[in-house]
């Protein structure tokens, strides 16, 4: 029989003709591509190579505004930062080899911070894997220990259910990046996509209701409790928990420490704030967690920057640990009440019968603690870096979303910059990476255009990734920078005055060749023609804070401090909170 006889057989017994389903092949970088758009994504910060070019092509027809970093570790940390102040899944792209390899410290952020992400990765033709490849490396080996979950996509066929699978994990339960590696043979191959119309997984179940026993075992707890205090963590941003929370210390009359991922969590200028805890975390929060004696932990991980010894920790309280992942539970810190649920869910039964006390004593050795210990600095007519955040607070009315690099100024932007909402600070917290905030305020910017976004950074930091200079300048995202530059790697520095003496161990970031703060930061800025200025005097503060915010689009702002500041308090890692030094 003939193929055209076949052919008009099979469409008369009603099937498909192979005319009419060739029609509907695509290939499979188009799948994918279709398959990004399906799952609601709208930007991809992508880096294009060899491995990945299919990709880029069949993004090129599509709705996704596609986004060029200037490094693919630049595309990792602003997929980050676009998902950190949105909390929806943040994507980005990269080639095989040293293009995937580049992604793995954003990756790693992203899964120490449980933040959602998708990382796409080309890779090579699948009959050349394990071959060693011109750029083949096993992405999916190399971050098995950082990620939620990983693919390595043989089949064009399994693309649809593949991405569904990988957007349906980033971002529920507790987030994070999810990989997908695809070999081009893959993105060239021919199929009819079937896309799934729900995702379902065996043994991955949406968070339960609370047990009614284990809300009356809180409320009991609560009851008997003298001086209570809740300890927030990032798990009450992740799950849209802050109403809640604050209803829940407003209610109970309970006082809330947050961790530097829960900041927002509650507003800062509320009564019941403690702002946050831990290492260079305010003096009242370390000894209000450590003195109570019941401690509500919510969404949190007893990480070791917020402990300390952690035998000593919080060792006079009673400690109930909420969280949404089974593994938290007693893995750091052994607990008298463990329950694995939704914190939000746990919090609104807490609501429905709400059991007010006032703990007079309890609030007044707190306050004692604030009035006496305050985040405070000894000021001097010089430029100082406590001052610049201060300024930077009075002149955005405490508006703007603050995104940092790691170091010094990470801390405190912390301290002396009040967040009054969730996803409003912005910084690489469990994994502490430099040269995180560029990149991310990228991220953050994009997110919202409309909002003003400050990267505050450190001279070491900045100089990590400051090739993105190139993408502010190319789609013209208008995110306001400061430098506050002191010529040192600033921690390592305090550590080093603190603990070795003052001996330098390559800590010192200027150059005896250079008659100046080196590198020129303004002039470097002004190369990727984005606006800059130096500040020298603090005279000169107010006027270039305002003269950046007031500009349109990108601005630089270098700010020359001396390097002797420290930040205080501080706690010695495995200290204990009465071994905080506030001098």
């Amino acid at each position: 029989m003939s193929t055209e006889k076949q052919n008009l057989q099979h469409s008369q017994w009603g099937g498909e003709t192979q005319a009419a389903q060739d029609s509907r092949q695509l290939k499979g970088a188009d799948i994918a591509v279709q398959a990004i758009e399906r799952a609601g994504i709208e930007v991809v910060f992508a880096y294009p190579g060899g491995a990945s070019m299919e990709l880029h092509q069949s993004m090129r027809d599509s709705s996704l505004r596609v986004l060029l970093p200037r490094h693919e570790q630049g595309g990792a940390f602003a997929a980050g930062g676009y998902a950190r102040v949105t909390g929806k899944t943040g994507v980005c792209m990269a080639t095989s080899g040293p293009g995937a390899t580049n992604l793995v410290t954003g990756i790693t952020d992203a899964y120490m911070d449980s933040i959602p992400m998708v990382a796409i990765t080309g890779q090579v033709p699948h009959t050349f894997i394990g071959k060693n490849a011109f750029q083949e490396t096993d992405i999916i080996g190399m971050t098995r220990p950082v990620c939620k979950h990983s693919y390595l996509v043989l089949d064009v066929n399994d693309i649809p259910e593949v991405f569904a699978e990988a957007f349906y994990l980033a971002n529920t339960g507790r987030p994070g990046p999810v990989i997908i590696d695809l070999p081009k043979d893959v993105q060239q191959s021919m199929c009819v996509p079937e896309y799934p119309e729900k995702v379902r997984f065996r043994g991955y179940k949406a968070p339960q209701a609370p047990e009614t026993e284990d809300i009356r075992k809180i409320k009991e707890l609560i009851r008997n409790s003298k001086r209570p205090c809740i300890y927030a963590g990032g798990g009450i941003i992740a799950g849209a928990a802050q109403k809640e929370l604050r209803r829940f210390a407003e209610e109970f009359n309970i006082p809330v420490a947050t961790t530097l991922m829960g900041i927002g969590g509650i507003p800062e200028s509320h009564p019941l704030s403690l702002k946050w805890l831990g290492m260079h975390g305010a003096y009242y929060a370390n000894y209000a967690v450590n003195e109570s004696d019941l401690l509500l932990t919510f969404g949190a991980r007893f990480d070791d920057r917020v402990t300390g010894k952690v035998s000593s920790f919080a060792e006079k309280a009673k400690i109930v640990h909420v969280d949404l992942d089974p593994s938290e539970i007693n893995k750091n810190k052994r607990v008298d009440l463990g329950i694995v649920c939704d914190v939000k869910a746990v919090l609104k039964e807490l609501l429905k019968e709400p059991e007010y006390k006032e703990y007079k004593e309890w609030h007044e050795q707190i306050q004692s603690w604030k009035t006496n210990y305050p985040f405070q600095y000894k000021k001097t007519d010089l430029l100082q870096p406590q001052n610049i955040i201060e300024c930077l607070y009075e002149e955005t009315k405490g508006d703007a979303i603050v995104v940092t690099g790691v170091g010094q100024h990470q801390m405190w932007a912390a301290q002396f910059y009040d967040f009054e909402r969730p996803r409003q600070y912005i910084t690489s917290g469990g994994l502490g990476a430099m040269g995180f905030g560029l990149p991310s305020a990228v991220g953050a910017k994009v997110a919202m255009p409309d909002q003003t976004v400050i990267d505050i950074d450190g001279d070491g930091s900045f100089q990590m990734n400051i090739q993105e200079l190139g993408t502010v300048h190319a789609d013209n995202i208008g995110v306001k920078m400061v430098v506050i530059n002191n010529q040192h790697l600033g921690m390592v520095a305090q550590w080093e005055d603190r603990f070795y003496g003052q001996r330098r161990g390559n800590t010192i970031l200027s150059s005896e060749r250079s008659e100046r703060p080196y590198p020129d930061f303004a002039q470097i800025a002004k190369g990727y023609e984005v606006p800059a200025r130096e500040i020298w005097h603090k005279s000169e503060l107010q006027d270039g804070i305002r003269e950046m915010l007031n500009t349109d689009g990108p601005f630089l702002l270098d700010i020359h401090v001396q390097y002797e500041e420290h930040v205080l308090p501080m706690i010695p890692a495995g200290g204990k909170h009465i071994d905080i030094m506030t001098e």
